[in-house]
């Protein structure tokens, strides 16, 4: 070899060598030695666990850390597990997925105060043969972290640095105790049942509900049947409206609000009507949506079926659609108008605010359709991350990746409880494993138009386009919609396209109400008085020739 070669060899070789080492070593110093053993004792449960286990870590010591995990809270981590036994112990470490924090190996060293938790999974055997693990609500309203039979540990006060050796034991030795239903009132009636239709189709008991809100004179007048208005949303036991009848402590914002509710509802100005609130949790979220769909079952016709025949049979209720009326926000307001559009004979309206998106051509910020990655909008060279959240400012507040890794560290397979996990499971079709088949990948973001496809059937608009013809002449005057203009989570785009439809609407037009309010978030609309105003009047006027409309205006 020629002795520049030969320099030149000797000189690639130092440099590769060199640059493997740094390489190896920054690879060291990356790596985590830091670990949590999580375990629960026999006392605490005497077999094996399927579920998922949680370590969480704050410097907040006011809370504790399984109360403070949101999309903008604490670090936490989440891993999978099946049969652990009692004195086993599941092992969380850098290679489990957390949020916001991936990996244990990117938390700061410093003090923290930690906590080791364990969400049990009920296995489900459902009718149309698939077996699946998931948390089967307690009637906490699908809430893990504070569902009843779940173990947590104590709080440890801890140091950490993930850089050195360091193995952190927890056990789980604490119990969630049951759900205290409030007690009836006579002012608030609860029911609660075992729904049959939904039971046969998981295997397991699941149960329906309702709370009740009664008007001023029920007892006495007892001759007089009212109109009732189902208020859609997320799973609660407090009373329609927050009601309360006592004056709360001084800086109880949302028990002021019950309590001047509950001054109007027992004025003079006051319709007498009765207000619904629906439970219906199910194995993926604290709220089935009010349809029917393969992953969650029947809850569409256990709703319209069972539910609502028990209260209108247990109550003096009239049963009559001009005199029922529906409304909701959010998650109640796509509810709302899904039961308004699916069921146009039996509604006599909604008034439905901030809706969940109704036309996925604005899936928040997705185009299920068209859009090929959820997480990011592609221009060419530049790639720009997809918003979940904004400020009515319309400052960012959360991507889309950031909010669905943050489900992917609660569950998998769709388990976590949370928004975007209940909108696959609803909305998509079943997986060759008997889970939900999602839109996207969780990691990547990267869409499945096949499943886009899918979700179609549950597109207000596309829905309500395809069948106008023979829908529209059941829906005029009946679709009522409000919306702030920078809806936190740009839901009013969505509602732009739906106005856009009915507007052009002819044989009948709509003749509905779509409304925006400037630069207002999440979830504005008419609420209280106003609302109260709105039933009176839509009721009064669409009553049937012959409804002495009188009776329940005293």
């Amino acid at each position: 070899m020629p002795k520049k070669a030969n320099i030149l060899f000797i000189l690639t070789f130092f440099a590769a060598l060199s640059s493997f080492i740094l390489t190896v070593s920054c690879g060291q110093a990356r790596a985590s030695q830091l670990k949590f053993e999580i375990s629960f004792s026999a006392e605490a449960l005497h077999k094996p666990i399927t579920g998922r286990v949680y370590v969480m870590l704050t410097k907040n010591e006011k809370y504790e850390p399984r109360l403070q995990i949101s999309t903008h809270g604490i670090p936490f981590f989440g891993k999978d597990i099946s049969g652990l036994k009692p004195g086993q112990t599941e092992i969380i470490d850098e290679n489990e997925f957390g949020y916001p924090v991936e990996s244990l190996r990117n938390i700061p060293a410093g003090e923290y105060y930690v906590q080791g938790f364990i969400n049990i999974y009920t296995e489900f055997k459902r009718s149309d043969g698939h077996t699946l693990w998931l948390h089967n609500d307690q009637w906490e309203g699908q809430r893990w972290n504070i569902s009843p039979g779940n173990r947590y540990s104590d709080v440890k006060k801890v140091q950490i640095d993930p850089a050195q050796p360091s193995t952190i034991r927890l056990d789980c030795t604490n119990i969630i105790p049951p759900v205290e239903i409030p007690p009836d009132t006579k002012w608030i009636k609860r029911i609660k049942f075992q729904s049959k239709m939904l039971s046969e189709f998981w295997g397991q008991p699941i149960y329906l509900g309702a709370t009740l809100l009664l008007p001023k004179g029920y007892e006495e007048n007892t001759e007089v049947f009212y109109p009732v208005n189902y208020i859609q949303g997320h799973f609660s036991l407090r009373a329609p409206n927050g009601f309360r009848s006592e004056a709360p402590q001084k800086g109880n914002r949302w028990g002021m609000r019950g309590y001047e509710f509950y001054k109007y509802w027992i004025s003079e100005k006051c319709p007498r009507m009765i207000l619904v609130t629906f439970q219906h949790p199910c194995p993926y979220y604290d709220d089935s949506y009010a349809v029917n769909s393969p992953n969650t079952g029947p809850y569409g016709d256990a709703i319209m079926q069972e539910l609502i025949p028990f209260v209108e049979e247990h109550f003096r209720i009239i049963r009559k659609s001009y005199a029922r009326v529906l409304s909701g926000g959010s998650t109640g307001g796509w509810e709302s108008m899904a039961l308004q559009v699916f069921h146009p004979d039996f509604f006599g309206g909604t008034w439905s605010s901030c809706p969940d998106p109704l036309d996925f051509n604005y899936f928040q910020c997705v185009n299920i359709y068209k859009d090929k990655n959820a997480y990011y909008k592609d221009f060419g060279w530049v790639k720009v991350p997809t918003s979940s959240d904004r400020t009515p400012a319309g400052i960012v507040r959360l991507t889309n990746r950031q909010r669905n890794h943050m489900e992917l560290a609660m569950g998998t397979k769709n388990r976590s409880g949370e928004q975007i996990d209940i909108f696959e499971a609803v909305y998509g079709p079943i997986g060759s494993d008997g889970y939900v088949k999602p839109l996207f990948n969780k990691r990547t973001g990267e869409i499945n138009p096949e499943v886009a496809e899918y979700w179609k059937d549950y597109d207000i608009h596309s829905y309500l386009k395809k069948n106008w013809s023979w829908l529209g002449p059941k829906l005029k005057g009946k679709l009522h919609i409000y919306i702030g203009d920078m809806d936190t989570f740009y839901l009013n785009n969505a509602v732009v396209l739906l106005e856009e439809f009915l507007e052009s609407t002819k044989e009948p037009y709509y003749d509905g109400t779509v409304e925006y309010a400037d630069r207002k978030p999440h979830c504005w609309g008419p609420r209280g008085a106003e609302l109260f105003k709105l039933f009176e009047k839509h009721i009064s006027e669409n009553a049937p020739a012959g409804e002495d409309t009188s009776l329940w205006k005293y």
